[in-house]
């Protein structure tokens, strides 16, 4: 069943309007390169180099930002070991895990048609 605008904004208020929270939290989650790093967080929790090889053509700086925007987001959990060399582990919340539950279905509908649809365009 899907569901209007209208249908959302008449129980959630004025949302996805100018200045309003939903546009900050679409714009963190949605970007290409949140998808891409919350998509490899849905195997499982991964270290740094194993997220940069699986997110292909990421940069270190936007690898980095788009964790570090996540995180504050409360959507993916850093955990650093005390070890040396030092260890870090990246995975998603309870939060994050509800998201994807979410997302996935879209990423697939994306993953079936997106040759399809390039070809038409």
């Amino acid at each position: 069943m899907m569901v209007s605008l209208a249908e959302i904004r008449e129980t959630s208020g004025e949302v996805f309007t100018d200045g309003c929270p939903t546009r900050v939290v679409l714009d963190h989650i949605m970007s290409k390169w949140g998808v891409l790093v919350l998509l490899a967080l849905t195997d499982g929790t991964r270290r740094w180099g194993e997220l940069r090889r699986e997110v292909d053509g990421i940069s270190e700086k936007m690898l980095a930002s788009t964790l570090r925007t996540l995180e504050a987001d409360g959507i993916v959990s850093r955990t650093s070991y005390p070890e040396v060399p030092p260890r870090v582990e990246y995975a998603l919340t309870e939060l994050g895990r509800e998201l994807m539950e979410h997302m996935l279905p879209l990423v697939q509908w994306v993953a079936v048609r997106a040759d399809g649809i390039v070809r038409e365009g």
